[in-house]
């Protein structure tokens, strides 16, 4: 939401897609236009900006099927998780004009080994993630873990929209935002460079 915020004085048509629906005033007030799911939105797009968790839902989720549902010359902005991109699908839809330019603050793995195709893809720009949250962000994390804290060891009940897992299992805010899994697959690669940059 923070990011059409920042985008609305720019005067853009801003289309967006959730699992939660904003309520009817915000999309007014924004000017906003909902999809109910990312292949309808993309299909309007000339600037995407992926702004979404990591998890089994989207990892992989920008592959080469779903880059061809978008408008051919699309550029793609990626601030949240490089693995939400099929690093070989980004490579490949830039080279053959699918994509026009890709924008990314993460990659995956990271750090990423010089074989990675997004060093040498065309029409790139790639910093090395070196973005991050703002301080009033980082206030409100620092107030919410207080809290949190001080209904646990008072015995009070946690507020909802803070509980991520439960038990062991994803719950509250976790499970309305997240798939159950593991993502970290392919992390060795990154190990691997590593260690072959310190031999």
């Amino acid at each position: 939401l923070a990011v059409l915020r920042r985008l609305k004085p720019f005067d853009v048509r801003l289309h967006y897609t959730d699992r939660r629906r904003v309520p009817e005033e915000l999309e007014q007030e924004l000017g906003l236009t909902y999809h109910p799911d990312v292949e309808s939105m993309l299909q309007v797009c000339d600037v995407v900006t992926i702004n979404c968790p990591l998890h089994p839902g989207t990892e992989h989720m920008f592959n080469r099927d779903l880059i061809r549902k978008m408008k051919r010359g699309a550029y793609i902005v990626n601030t949240a998780r490089g693995k939400i991109c099929d690093r070989d699908a980004i490579a490949e839809a830039l080279e053959e004009g699918q994509l026009a330019g890709y924008a990314g603050d993460v990659w995956f793995p990271q750090p990423a080994p010089e074989s990675h195709p997004w060093r040498t893809m065309p029409h790139h720009a790639m910093t090395p993630h070196i973005s991050g949250t703002s301080l009033s962000a980082q206030f409100r994390y620092a107030q919410g873990v207080r809290e949190i804290l001080e209904c646990f060891y008072e015995g009070r009940p946690i507020r909802e929209e803070y509980i991520i897992a439960q038990g062991g299992k994803l719950a509250g805010t976790g499970a309305a935002s997240y798939d159950p899994g593991n993502t970290t697959g392919g992390s060795g690669e990154a190990a691997d460079f590593r260690a072959g940059a310190k031999a």
